[in-house]
Order: C-alpha cells, then structure tokens, then sequence
C-alpha cells in the first residue's frame, strides 16, 4: 500500500482528499500554487451521499453552521416582483437551494482546518516535472526542489496543467454554451435570504444570493457558444460584460458597478472533462481535474468530497495501488456519468433569447412551483446520484 502520497491543489477536492486521507493512515503533503489559503468564492451545495461523507469526516454539523442562510429560490421580474419561487421549508429534501448551502470557501477552510494537523503543506509551489518509474513518483517542482511519493493525486480543477502532461490530448472536453462570471458585490437593505434569478433577454441572467459575511454574492450568465473568452484578460473579460449587461435592466447596474470593485472577480466558459480513464501508474486524478460537471450539473461538490473518500477507502482496501485506483474509478463513474447528463438544449431552455421566451419561462416556473407541483420540481432538483456504496470503507479506527 502506498504510504507517502502527494496531493496537487488545495481547494474542495484536495483539501477532503488530504483529509481522508491522512485519517486512513497515510503520509499527505499537499502543494498549492497559491502563496496561502485562497477563501472566498461561490455558492456550493452538498446532497445526500456528500452530506454522508461529510458525517463521516465529522464536519456536517459544522458544514450546516457555516451555510450561507439562503432560505429559498425566487424568479424575479424587472422590478424586482417574485414571479415564482421555492422555499426551503416548503418542500421535503433538497430543492433548487439545498439544506447545506455554502460558500466554496468556507467548505474548503473546513477541510483545510480539519486536514493541516495531520497533513504537510507546501503553498506557492507547483508540480512542474513527474517521473514515474512503477515504484513511485519523483517530482518536481517549480520552486526547484525535488520529492519522492508513492502516488500522486492531482486536484488542481478544470484546467489542470498536470493533467494536460500527463493525459495529452485525452480530454474531450463538452462545451455547454454557457458563459458565468462570479463575484462579491456590498450588501443592501433590499437583498433577502433568497437566491433572486432574473432573466432578461437575449440568454443574459442576473443572480444574487446572500452569504454570512455581509456581502451579496453576484453572478452573470449569459447562454451562448464559446468564442475564446476564457482566453481574454480581466480586463477585457469585465468590459465585455459591462456591453452585454448595460441594457438587461433590474440590478444590472448595481452589479455592474460592483463588478468593477470586486477583488474575487472568477470569469469561466462551462466545459465538462471527459477523458476515458483517471489514472496512470501511480498518478491518479479527482474532482475537476478529472470529471468537471460544471455548475449546471449541480453536483460539483458533492462530487468533490465523494471522490475523495472513495479515493482514501479505496487506497486503505488494497494492497496494490492499481487496484486502488481501477476500483475507484468503477465506484465514481456512474456518480460522474449522472452530473454530467446535462441536456445540452438545458441552457437554452432555461435562458430564454426573447422577450416572449421569458414570459414563457415564467409562465412554467409559475406553475412548476404551485403546493401541488413544488414537491416534484424539488424532486427533480435531486434526483438519484448513482453513488458509491459508503459502507464499504471504514475509517472510524484510524480517524484519531
């Protein structure tokens, strides 16, 4: 089994990577290209198998008091009117908002303030050489040093440049045609416990939703094929939004103008990772890196924080690292072949390009959020997960 593994990214993924696994024994070091603990971004929400594993790793009670409030999911019109909306306690299981809403951050700082007591970590570095050679891993990084692991698990997200060395030319990546950018903007009297979506024409949305931290967490979308934007500098990225955006009406300014302040400002084209296996030798992948579901599939998290604790009980469970990881990716990939069904027509439907389409769209939100059909459009928000079967793996005798 091996002993000294190596962790490459310290956001959700790796940090519950490292988690678990120190608790099932093994030596973890973790590298971060980042100078420290990077807090902040969106929200992100953790169902059923994720809430398990969090259970497991005795941080779901502290998960739940960490979340951001929000109470509930409001289509909004451009005055600010509630076309429709879902409420958390008017529904059983999780909705559109989910029980455990939290900010990408605070989950990460949970696992990372669970993890740095039993793991070693090595900010502002990066893997820039492996060398792989059936017994183990001599690494390289950027800082010059060098270290012998026994297996490296690269968690570095959707643009991982470890996974581009090492799986060069496997990932298909599947454009979903949709555009996000993610920021913190200050909070105002107006802004309630509500995730408040508003659709204006031409597949642009405005989405504001509240944290603990007394700021409003803002996000633009806008449907529409890639044209290399993920490419362009901030700069450049902002002042495309400030034309797309200046005429959507609603909060439109006010974000806009927050936009420009804001010192978290995250721009991404969705893409999914497709590659058909998630390991070679003794280097595995998790998380992003290995399956990005995007935010439209809903489950980006959840599968974080699974793939790592299977990744950690598989690893325990065999003797033989290639078994470890072969079993690993039989438990995960139906889990990640759920996340990514996602209708590539979805972000079409639900981002409407006229003025008529969006009255169309609230016409059936209206009526998908009655009493009477609320409680299957939340089923539909939480459909089975296809997840791994958790009691297989046992940690609780290591978890001290």
């Amino acid at each position: 089994m091996p002993r000294h593994i190596l962790v490459s990214g310290a956001s959700i993924a790796g940090n519950a990577a490292a988690l678990a696994l120190a608790r099932a024994g093994f030596t973890v070091t973790v590298v971060e290209r980042a100078p420290a603990f990077r807090d902040g971004g969106q929200n992100v929400d953790i169902r059923d198998v994720g809430r398990e594993v969090l259970r497991r790793l005795d941080l779901e009670q502290a998960a739940l008091h960490a979340g951001t409030g929000e109470e509930g999911t409001a289509w909004v019109d451009a005055d600010g009117g509630t076309v429709a909306e879902i409420m958390t306690d008017d529904v059983e299981g999780d909705g559109p908002t989910a029980e455990l809403e939290i900010l990408r951050g605070d989950l990460a700082r949970l696992l990372y303030d669970a993890a740095r007591d039993r793991a070693g970590y090595r900010f502002d570095d990066r893997i820039a050489g492996l060398d792989d050679d059936g017994d183990g891993v001599d690494v390289t990084f950027d800082s010059g040093a060098r270290a012998r692991y026994d297996l490296v698990v690269v968690a570095e997200g959707v643009g991982s440049q470890t996974r581009e060395r090492l799986f060069p030319g496997e990932n298909d990546p599947r454009w979903l045609d949709m555009t996000l950018a993610y920021f913190t903007i200050p909070r105002t009297a107006d802004d309630d416990r509500r995730w408040r979506w508003y659709h204006a024409s031409e597949g642009r949305s405005i989405h504001l939703r509240p944290d603990r931290h007394g700021t409003t967490r803002a996000m633009l979308s806008l449907q529409k094929a890639p044209e290399g934007e993920q490419d362009w500098g901030e700069a450049r990225q902002k002042r495309w939004l400030h034309a797309r955006f200046a005429d959507a009406g609603w909060e439109a300014g006010r974000v806009l103008a927050g936009m420009d302040d804001a010192d978290d400002f995250y721009f991404e084209v969705l893409r999914q990772v497709q590659l058909p296996r998630w390991h070679t030798g003794r280097v595995v992948l998790t998380g992003d890196a290995a399956w990005c579901v995007t935010p439209l599939g809903g489950i980006g998290a959840t599968l974080a924080v699974t793939g790592a604790y299977v990744l950690a009980g598989e690893l325990a469970l065999h003797a033989s690292p290639q078994d470890a990881l072969a079993a690993y990716e039989a438990a995960m990939r139906p889990m990640v072949a759920k996340g990514q069904g996602v209708p590539k027509i979805a972000p079409r439907l639900m981002n409407p390009h006229s003025r008529p389409g969006v009255a169309l769209l609230h016409g059936a939100l209206k009526l998908a959020t009655t009493p009477t059909a609320r409680s299957v459009t939340a089923k539909l928000s939480n459909s089975t997960l296809d997840a791994p079967d958790l009691s297989r793996y046992d940690t609780g005798s290591r978890a001290g």
